[in-house]
């Protein structure tokens, strides 16, 4: 669990956010990024001064409201970069009433920073007491256990945890030893591979972008080295072609780029986009040819996933926004028990029922019968849950039998949908894997689900 020292694809920017528990740091660790790589100006600083002092956590709490109430609301962007690479980094709320924002903010991340606040964990207070690490229940935060459980399972390539406020602690060597030993074996217990635990502290800059040696007894790379070797997630190329269209340009008038057809614009979700591949439609099954491929500068060449491109057919063929077009032949038949199983890890399963785990974000519980709408790609289908198979206990891991899910509680379901999709499971296609469920009455972002 220490930080790799060989970089991979480090030329491109990372996206990473900062999750978390309520006041662990989050949003004053990116304000101390930020002026420690002099990527804010003079006039930026004084803005967010009191007193003579810089307030880092305001340049991420731009909201009247959090501003107020001393609190992250939203999911916050900001940008800068250093002599290695540029990043993005999102500022997650850590209140439980806005996890939702957090999980739209990691589904897109290449990396999360876990903070750990050492002053509110009981060993910080009676460092001579043992740690007992077989109690997964003990000592980390909920909301902690939550974040790092949701950014595993929403496949976010590489998770740091960084100890902050051990400045604030008598013996933070100890505090540090301890609580690293804590987050092992919850790791090891949740099956998230961890990529460094790094003791900073966020106010006063120890160790977050200059290595602090030997502090904490931890002689390794700086929060910000860490972030500088992390690769960016790999585009999912070497699955076959899936693109879910965005949008229809009807009949351009340049000619000389579409032929007078329409052109399908959207963004490659899987594999990539050429002259000649065979493409089915879903959900009407017709099939076609693409004769051309446009970039987003209209010029023609392959596409491959995570870009943007323009596709023409070779005859008209009836596509809207939300339908699919797939690689031909490359999805499949379901079971008879109705639930995917692939009879290939490159093949799309095309079915209206399957198994997925949930990470339910609605104050109102999700309860077996009720429908839903799912947004898949572009596309809006009813969704109706037919079983809530389990619920997963945060404290214990436990799989606990369930008659509904509450808010923020993350768990096992099985659904129907009012027609087919094309999938796979998540761990192969975070695209093709994942939909937003949300309320028909209220239009709210309900629940985000990972096919199984």
């Amino acid at each position: 669990m220490t930080a790799t020292s060989t970089p991979t694809d480090t030329g491109a920017a990372l996206r990473f956010i900062t999750c978390g528990s309520v006041d662990d740091g989050k949003s004053t660790l990116i304000g101390r990024l930020l002026v420690d790589s002099r990527s804010v100006l003079q006039d930026q600083l004084a803005n967010v001064s009191k007193s003579g002092e810089a307030d880092l956590a305001l340049f991420t709490d731009g909201l009247s409201a959090e501003r107020e109430q001393g609190i992250t609301i939203d999911v916050a962007y900001r940008y800068f970069n250093t002599a290695q690479r540029k990043f993005i980094i999102g500022d997650a709320p850590g209140h439980e009433q806005y996890t939702r924002n957090m999980v739209t903010a990691a589904s897109s991340a290449d990396a999360a920073v876990v903070l750990v606040d050492a002053t509110k964990l009981p060993w910080a207070q009676v460092p001579a007491a043992p740690l007992p690490s077989a109690d997964l229940g003990h000592g980390l935060l909920p909301q902690t256990r939550r974040h790092a459980l949701l950014v595993s399972l929403l496949r976010v390539p590489s998770i740091v945890f960084a100890v902050n406020k051990l400045d604030a602690l008598d013996d933070g060597a100890l505090a540090f030893a301890q609580i690293s030993q804590a987050l092992r074996a919850f790791a090891t217990a949740a099956g998230i591979e961890v990529t460094a635990i790094v003791p900073i502290s966020a106010l006063k800059g120890h160790n977050v972008v200059t290595p602090a040696p030997l502090w904490c007894d931890y002689d390794g790379p700086s929060l910000l080295e860490i972030l500088e070797q992390l690769p960016v997630t790999p585009a999912e190329t070497t699955l076959p072609f899936a693109f879910p269209v965005q949008w229809v340009e009807k009949f351009s008038a340049s000619s000389d780029t579409s032929q007078g057809r329409r052109i399908f614009w959207g963004r490659v979700a899987t594999g990539g986009a050429q002259i000649g591949q065979k493409i089915t439609v879903l959900p009407s099954g017709q099939s076609a040819t693409v004769a051309q491929v446009l970039r987003h500068t209209r010029q023609s060449g392959a596409v491959l996933a995570g870009h943007g491109a323009g596709i023409v057919l070779d005859r008209e063929v009836d596509i809207s926004r939300g339908d699919w077009l797939l690689a031909a032949g490359a999805e499949n038949p379901t079971d008879s028990d109705g639930f995917d199983t692939p009879t290939s890890s490159s093949s799309f399963n095309a079915s209206r029922e399957f198994k997925a785990t949930v990470a339910w974000m609605d104050d109102e519980a999700l309860v077996a019968g009720r429908v839903y709408w799912a947004l898949h790609g572009h596309r809006w289908i009813k969704a109706k849950v037919r079983r809530i198979v389990h619920r997963l206990d945060i404290n214990t891991l436990a799989e606990e039998d369930a008659t509904e899910l509450g808010a923020n509680s993350i768990g096992h379901v099985e659904l129907v949908l009012h027609e087919a999709i094309a999938t796979l499971p998540y761990s192969q296609s975070r695209v093709l894997g994942s939909l937003v469920l949300v309320d028909t009455a209220s239009h709210k972002t309900a629940g985000a689900v990972l096919i199984n």
